[in-house]
């Protein structure tokens, strides 16, 4: 799944959520300030996105960093759509490759 993809997930969802149309969004737009997420939308997003990328999200792995903005929020869906997608491959060691 490409970054344009994602970002149109994250665009249905929170359009899903704040019932209202979102769309154009760029990386720089800032999920709280700009777009007014609090934490009960934040789950419903996350929620949303989980049914409609057909991924998991652990809790364990959310950090604050993660939903500063469109473009962190996109990186960090990509990293954990990788990790699903790499279910049962053999794991490569830190610094494997470096």
């Amino acid at each position: 799944m490409e970054n344009t993809a994602v970002v149109a997930s994250v665009e249905s969802a929170l359009t899903e959520v704040l019932e209202r149309e979102v769309g154009g969004l760029t990386a720089d737009v800032r999920l709280f300030e700009d777009l007014h997420l609090d934490s009960t939308s934040v789950m419903e997003m996350l929620m949303a996105l989980e049914d409609s990328m057909a991924i998991v999200i652990d809790p364990e792995t959310l950090d604050m960093d993660d939903f500063k903005t469109v473009g962190t929020l996109t990186a960090y869906l990509l990293r954990v759509r990788g990790e699903s997608s790499g279910a049962g491959q053999i794991p490569v060691a830190a610094g494997a490759g470096e």
